[in-house]
């Protein structure tokens, strides 16, 4: 028996992909739809539709109104238009906190978010002494090199923090922490402290320091981090501006939804 063409299966999952994004679409903009209108929208056999449909009823994106019934958008799609959202939100009311933040300081003060074993940027603010032009909004940083990283890898759960550190760490500069062991004793520290730092650890000559921020149901969403060149941002004063950075990280956690007990 001949093997499939790899290229072609390929394009027959994308087909399929495309096709159940199309049934979501159809079902949000006519509401309540039988199988046949969804096949005939489609161009496919009542078959087909009925396996897109099945597979998606059990991810919870449809669901079938009654038995043998007409199909609805399910639950599953509010879920997921709710993280869209709360990110969104986080970006929105994150640039105001940053900007307050980075006048107060005086430094570079960013948000960032854990997506995929990284740390990506959603929001940054220069303050007046910020020396850097470089905009971090967007970009993807090391999770163990970076303060931000270290604050969502250590409220991060446990497998998916387990699945980061079986990685191979990279060393961006003699600082650069790469063994695990010594990563999680730092993790734990965080933990207990409430905030990470990190001293030429991404690139040499400057330092950074990160707190949480806290989404609805207390769990962490994302890291408020200020940096600066070590000579102006030395290490003790970042222990002087974990108080405010705190302060405001746990405004921006109320705004969200979050009240510390």
């Amino acid at each position: 028996m001949r093997n499939q063409d790899p290229g072609n299966a390929t394009q027959s999952q994308v087909q399929s992909v495309d096709r159940a994004i199309s049934v979501l679409e159809l079902l949000a903009r006519n509401g309540e739809t039988g199988i046949t209108e969804i096949a005939g929208e489609l161009g496919v056999h009542k078959s087909t539709a009925s396996r897109l449909l099945s597979v998606l009823e059990t991810r919870g994106l449809v669901e079938q109104l009654g038995e043998r019934g007409k199909y609805a958008i399910g639950f599953g799609v509010v879920r997921l238009a709710g993280a869209a959202t709360g990110r969104m939100d986080l970006a929105k009311l994150g640039r105001a906190s940053c900007l307050a933040l980075a006048e107060e300081l005086g430094e570079t003060v960013n948000i960032a978010i854990a997506d995929d074993g990284v740390a990506i940027n959603i929001s940054q603010a220069r303050g007046s002494a910020a020396i850097t032009t470089q905009n971090w909004t967007g970009q993807r940083t090391p999770l163990h090199a970076t303060s931000s990283g270290k604050v969502l890898l250590a409220y991060m759960a446990e497998t998916e923090r387990k699945r980061v550190l079986k990685r191979k760490l990279e060393q961006y500069t003699p600082r650069t922490t790469v063994e695990p062991e010594e990563l999680l004793a730092e993790l734990d520290r965080v933990l207990e402290d409430g905030y990470a730092a990190c001293y030429e650890e991404l690139e040499l000559g400057m330092h950074a320091v990160a707190v949480p921020i806290h989404g609805p149901g207390g769990e962490v969403v994302a890291a408020m981090s200020a940096s600066g060149p070590s000579y102006r941002l030395s290490k003790q004063r970042v222990k002087q501006i974990v108080k405010p950075m705190t302060e405001a990280a746990e405004e921006l956690s109320a705004q969200l939804g979050y009240f510390r007990d």
